[in-house]
């Protein structure tokens, strides 16, 4: 192999790279909830698909195959996150026969990230890329690896849950765009 080949390899990542890094750490923050985990998930990505980037830049969709490396790292650091908190939990629980009765501590307003986080992966990621990332439900489909009707049922459902968590004030869709308009503009929510 060339240094020609390796320095246009090496071009076209870095095209990349500085094409998508925004959009794929954004994609992390949405579907973890966590702003700070969000650029080391999308930083970690893009190594994984350095390391295979002769095969990345063949596809026939190098971002949705990005995207998707995203979606899988996410729901690994999720799943993670899972299973330490039942471990932590199940050391701090109470020994014995107590009657003490475990209940979520509802507060009185459910803000979009925070019902998004509630929502299993699959219903959040396609809730955020439908609507946060604006694609169709084919790109969404490439980027999880699922059919379109699963998409599809998996989008209705989950809005259908939003709006439940989020309560009848306003549509859940319309409190979504406004946490995305926020979120784009550099804003917490």
């Amino acid at each position: 192999m060339g240094t020609s080949t390796d320095q246009t390899a090496a071009a076209e990542f870095h095209e990349f790279f500085e094409a998508h890094y925004a959009e794929l750490a954004r994609l992390a923050h949405l579907l973890t909830g966590e702003a700070d985990a969000a650029d080391d998930l999308a930083a970690d990505a893009l190594l994984a698909l350095w390391h295979r980037w002769d095969r990345v830049r063949n596809a026939d969709h190098p971002v949705a195959y990005a995207r998707g490396v995203v979606a899988n790292m996410a729901r690994t650091r999720i799943r993670t996150a899972v299973r330490e908190r039942r471990r932590i939990a199940l050391f701090w629980a109470p020994r014995g026969d107590g009657d003490a009765v475990e209940g979520p501590d509802v507060s009185a307003v459910v803000d979009v990230q925070g019902a998004l986080r509630r929502l299993p992966f699959r219903k959040r990621a396609c809730v955020v890329l439908r609507h946060a990332f604006d694609l169709s439900e084919r790109d969404t489909s490439l980027v999880l690896g699922i059919s379109v009707g699963t998409v599809k049922s998996q989008t209705s459902r989950a809005v259908a849950e939003l709006q439940r968590l989020l309560g009848p004030e306003t549509s859940a869709a319309a409190q979504m765009q406004a946490a995305v308009a926020a979120q784009r503009s550099g804003g917490e929510r």
